[in-house]
C-alpha cells in the first residue's frame, strides 16, 4: 500500500510539474478496462469487461504452477503508443502524461521538486498475490467541499433526459461571427470576450446544451451518469478529495468542468468554493485584495455570470444608415431606441428578437447640418434629437427638436448654442437648452434654459420657457453636455462602490471662499474697491510681472463676477435633481465637471420668464461644485440610480501649466475611464484602461458611454467598443468595428443587451452567450394527441 501511495504521489507531483490533465488519462483508463481487449479475453474474461480490483490483477499476473518467478526488469518510461492504450490496463490506475495547460502550476512545496521528464510516467502498483485488497479510507480535504454528492437531482436534469443538467446549464462556447474578441486579441466567442488567459486544451463549453448522460458518453464513460467509475470494489475512492483538489487547481475552468463530469467524487471536488475563488482570480486577473461582489452567492456562480452574461455575440447588424451613426438611445421600457447620424436622419427601431425600422425623421428640410444626440423622456412618449445648424465651420449653433411618439409628429423646435450642449429632460414636458452671450474675446456668459416641450400648441398666456441659470466663462471655456441627475436613489444604489481612490481635486465654491471673508461691507463695494487697486496699480507699472492681454481680461472678469454673483443655495430636499455639465476655467478643452443643484420651484415654467427676481447686482449663478480631471474630457455617463458619474478623460501630461487659453496642453492617447461619487462628490474606484482616441484637441469629438447595474460601455477611436464590470474593474469584452466607435448603449431591462455605433454607418446588436443559447433553444413540439384534439375542435 505505501509503494502505490508513492507511485501515486509521484504521478501527482508529475502532473503538477507539466500541467497534466488528470481527467483524460482516468477517463482514458476506465474506457479500456470497460472494453476489455485481446489480453484479458485470452485469459477467459468475458469481452469488454477490465480489471476492477487488486486482486483479479495479482491473479492474472501471478506465475502458472512449475513456473520460475524472475524479476522483471524496470521498464523504460516511455509514453505509451496508440496501440497500447487500446490495451487493457494492468493495474488499477494509470497516470498518462498529456500536453502541458496555458496556466502556471499553482505555487506550493511540491511545486518546487518537479519531477524530471523520465518520471512523466507513473503507475500506481498493484499488491502481491498473496495479499489481500483492502478499501483505502477517503481522506477529506480539511475544508468543506462544495456541492450536494447525495441531493436528489433536480427534475430539469433528469438521466437520459436530454435537457441541461445543473452543472451543464450554462455549458456552449458560443463563437459569434468573427466580431467579438478579448483584449489579446484571440478570436470571437466567449473566450475570446473575456480578459484572462484562454484555455486551449478540450473545452467542456461545447456548443449547444449537452445533458450529463451525453457529456458521459462523450467522454468515453459507460454507465448511469454520475455513477462512481473511479472508486474500487470495496467503495473507496481511487484518489483522496485532497489530491484531486490539489490536481484541479492546476486545470483550467473549462477542464475542471469537463472533469467534473466523470464521477460524483469529482462533481462534488468540483463545485468547491476555494477552488472556484482560485479559478475566479487567476482566469479574469482581479487583485486579490478585492472582494467578491455583493449580490454573489458563491464563487462558482459569479465566475458563470462574469463568463456567461456579458454581451459580446454579435447577433444582427443594421445598415439603414447611409454615413457615420454618432449617437444611440433606449427608452425607458427597452421596447425602441433611437440613433442620430450625419445622413441627417433620427431613426427609431423596434427593439425586438429581430431589430426593425420604426420610423425615419429626416431633419434637412429644417436646415440642419446633422443630427448628434436623442433622448427618451421619462414615460417614453416625447422623443428630444438635437442637431447642428448648416453654416460655417466654426459655426457653434444647434438646435432641439421635441418628436411625438404617438403619430412621428415634430411638436417644437428650440435653439440651442452651443451645439454640443445637447439638451437633455427635466421633467416629463420640460427640457433643458443652452445659450451663449459673448462679453470679451475670451470671456462669455452662458445660460440654461428650462422650456416647455408644447411651445407650438401652448396658450400665449402660459409660460414656455424660463432661465435656469446664467453662469460666467473664463478663458474661452463654455458649458457643454448637460444632463440632470435624480438624487433621490442615492442612500439606495445599485451597487455601492468602494472609495478605493485617492480622492479627486473637488472644489465647494459654495459659501467658504476667501473672497467672500475678505471684509465687512456690501459685496459690490469690495469688488469696486478692489478693482480700483487692480486698475491703478497697472496703470502706475506697479503689476508684476507684466499680464499678457488675455491675463487681464480674465482677471478684470473675475473681480467684476465676485460683487455680482449669486451664492448657491442648499437644500436637503429628497425631492432635489442635480444638473451636471462639462466646463473649464483654464483653456476652451472641457476640463471641469460643473454641478448646480435643481430645486423644487425650479423644475417648472411657471414664474417670470428671467427666473428669480434677482436685483441688479446678482447677475450670475455660483456653482456649487466643480471637479478638475486635469485632461479633456469626451464623454459622460450616469449609472442607472445616478448615484455614480462615469467620465472619459484624456489626461494632460503630469505637471503642464496652460499660459495660453487658446493653446490648451497636448492630450494622451489612452482614455481614462473615471468614476465619481456624486454623494460624497470624491472620485472612487480606479480609472478603467484599455480604450484609446487619437484626435488632437481642436478636433476631438465626443464619445458616448453607459452603464447598466454591472458593467460600464464605452466606444472607442480604435475600432472597437469595450465592457468592464463595475465592481472588480476589469475588461470582459472588446466589441469590433470597422471604424471608430461613437456611442454604445446597454437595454434598461436588460443588460445582456447592449448597441453600439460607428463611424462605418452601422450599428450592432449584441447579447450574451446565455440569452443567445436561449433564443436558439428549440421549442418543444405538441404531443401528437394535443395536436389532434386541437384540429377536432376546430
Amino acid at each position: 500500500m505505501q509503494a502505490a501511495a508513492c507511485s501515486a504521489f509521484g504521478g501527482y507531483r508529475c502532473l503538477r510539474a507539466r500541467g497534466v490533465s488528470l481527467a483524460g488519462s482516468i477517463i482514458e483508463t476506465r474506457r479500456q478496462e470497460r472494453r476489455g481487449g485481446s489480453g484479458s479475453a485470452g485469459r477467459g474474461r468475458a469481452p469488454g469487461r477490465g480489471l476492477h480490483s487488486r486482486a483479479e490483477a495479482a491473479a492474472v499476473s501471478a506465475p502458472g504452477p512449475g513456473e520460475r518467478q524472475h524479476p522483471a526488469p524496470a521498464p523504460e518510461p516511455r509514453l505509451p503508443g496508440p496501440e497500447e492504450r487500446r490495451k487493457p490496463a494492468a493495474s488499477g490506475l494509470r497516470l498518462l502524461a498529456l500536453p502541458r495547460p496555458p496556466h502556471p502550476p499553482v505555487s506550493g512545496p511540491s511545486a518546487s521538486a518537479a519531477p524530471s521528464a523520465d518520471e512523466c510516467v507513473a503507475e500506481a502498483a498493484a499488491p502481491g498475490p498473496g495479499a489481500e485488497p483492502r478499501p483505502r479510507p477517503r481522506q477529506p480535504l480539511g475544508r468543506r467541499v462544495g456541492g450536494d454528492v447525495g441531493s436528489p437531482r433536480p427534475a430539469h436534469s433528469s438521466p437520459g433526459s436530454g435537457r441541461a443538467g445543473p452543472l451543464t446549464a450554462w455549458q456552449g462556447s458560443l463563437r459569434p461571427q468573427g466580431t467579438g474578441q478579448g483584449p489579446a486579441g484571440a478570436p470571437g466567442g466567449v473566450w475570446g470576450g473575456l480578459s484572462g488567459p484562454r484555455p486551449t486544451g478540450p473545452s467542456c463549453f461545447s456548443e449547444g446544451s449537452l445533458s450529463q448522460a451525453d457529456s458521459s458518453e462523450a467522454l468515453g464513460l459507460q454507465g448511469l451518469p454520475g455513477q462512481n467509475v473511479t472508486m474500487d470494489e470495496g467503495g473507496a475512492p481511487l484518489l483522496p478529495d485532497s489530491l484531486v483538489y490539489q490536481i484541479f487547481l492546476s486545470l483550467g475552468p473549462a477542464d475542471v468542468l469537463a472533469a467534473g463530469l466523470v464521477c460524483r467524487q469529482w462533481h462534488a471536488v468540483s463545485r468547491d468554493e476555494f477552488l472556484w475563488r482560485e479559478q475566479f482570480y487567476r482566469y479574469y486577473q482581479v487583485a486579490r485584495d478585492v472582494p467578491r461582489h455583493p449580490a454573489a452567492t458563491s464563487w462558482y456562480e459569479e465566475f458563470r455570470r462574469l463568463y456567461d452574461t456579458v454581451p459580446c455575440v454579435e447577433v444582427q447588424t443594421l445598415k439603414e444608415h447611409t454615413d457615420q451613426v454618432l449617437h444611440l438611445s433606449f427608452s425607458h421600457s427597452g421596447y425602441q431606441f433611437a440613433s442620430c447620424s450625419k445622413d441627417c436622419t433620427v431613426k427609431i427601431w423596434n427593439n425586438d428578437l429581430t431589430v426593425s425600422l420604426l420610423h425615419s425623421a429626416d431633419m434637412r428640410p429644417y436646415n440642419w447640418s446633422y443630427t448628434q444626440f436623442s433622448q427618451f423622456n421619462q414615460d417614453d412618449s416625447l422623443l428630444l434629437a438635437s442637431g447642428v445648424f448648416l453654416g460655417p465651420h466654426n459655426s457653434s449653433s444647434g438646435e432641439i427638436a421635441v418628436i411625438s411618439l404617438d403619430n412621428f409628429a415634430l411638436l417644437s423646435r428650440v435653439r440651442n448654442k452651443p451645439y454640443d450642449v445637447f439638451g437633455c429632460w427635466l421633467t416629463e414636458t420640460s427640457l433643458i437648452s443652452g445659450n451663449l452671450h459673448r462679453i470679451g474675446d475670451i470671456t462669455s456668459c452662458s445660460v440654461l434654459w428650462l422650456n416647455n416641450a408644447f411651445q407650438d400648441v401652448e396658450s400665449e398666456n402660459v409660460n414656455v420657457v424660463k432661465r435656469l441659470f446664467k453662469i460666467q466663462n473664463l478663458n474661452a471655456s463654455t458649458i457643454r453636455t448637460v444632463m440632470v441627475a435624480d438624487c433621490s436613489r442615492f442612500d439606495s444604489p445599485d451597487l455601492l462602490l468602494d472609495d478605493g481612490a485617492t480622492p479627486g481635486r473637488v472644489f465647494d465654491l459654495g459659501g467658504d471662499s476667501e473672497d467672500e471673508a475678505v471684509g465687512p461691507g456690501p459685496a459690490p463695494a469690495r469688488t469696486k474697491e478692489g478693482l480700483r487697486r487692480f486698475l491703478d496699480g497697472l496703470l502706475d507699472g506697479r503689476a508684476q510681472p507684466q499680464l499678457s492681454e488675455h491675463a487681464l481680461e480674465t482677471q478684470v472678469a473675475e473681480l467684476l463676477a465676485q460683487g455680482r454673483t449669486k451664492p448657491p443655495e442648499h437644500s436637503t430636499a429628497a425631492a432635489r435633481k442635480l444638473l451636471v455639465f462639462t466646463t473649464g476655467c483654464l483653456t476652451y478643452s472641457p476640463h471641469q465637471i460643473g454641478i448646480k443643484q435643481i430645486l423644487p420651484h425650479q423644475m417648472t415654467t411657471a414664474g417670470p420668464v428671467l427666473g428669480e427676481g434677482r436685483g441688479s447686482d446678482a447677475f450670475f449663478d455660483a456653482l456649487d461644485h466643480v471637479i478638475d480631471v486635469h485632461g479633456h474630457i469626451i464623454g459622460m455617463g450616469l449609472s442607472p440610480d445616478n448615484r455614480y458619474l462615469y467620465v472619459n478623460s484624456r489626461a494632460w501630461p503630469s505637471g503642464s501649466v496652460v499660459a495660453d487659453p487658446m493653446q490648451p496642453p497636448p492630450i494622451a492617447e489612452e482614455i481614462d475611464l473615471l468614476v465619481f461619487d456624486l454623494k460624497t462628490m470624491r472620485e472612487v474606484k480606479r480609472a478603467l484602461r484599455a480604450h484609446r482616441a487619437y484626435t488632437p484637441n481642436d478636433q476631438c469629438f465626443f464619445i458616448f458611454l453607459d452603464v447598466s447595474r454591472d458593467f460600464v460601455a464605452s466606444g472607442a477611436e480604435d475600432r472597437h467598443g469595450y465592457i468592464w464590470d463595475r465592481h472588480y474593474n476589469i475588461c470582459l469584452a472588446k466589441l469590433r468595428h470597422q471604424d471608430v466607435v461613437n456611442s454604445v448603449v446597454f437595454s434598461p431591462q436588460e443588460q445582456e443587451l447592449l448597441l453600439t455605433a460607428s463611424d462605418d454607418a452601422t450599428i450592432k446588436a449584441w447579447r450574451s452567450p446565455r440569452t443567445v443559447r436561449i433564443h436558439q433553444a428549440p421549442r418543444p413540439r405538441p404531443h401528437p394527441f394535443f395536436s389532434w384534439f386541437a384540429s377536432q375542435r376546430r
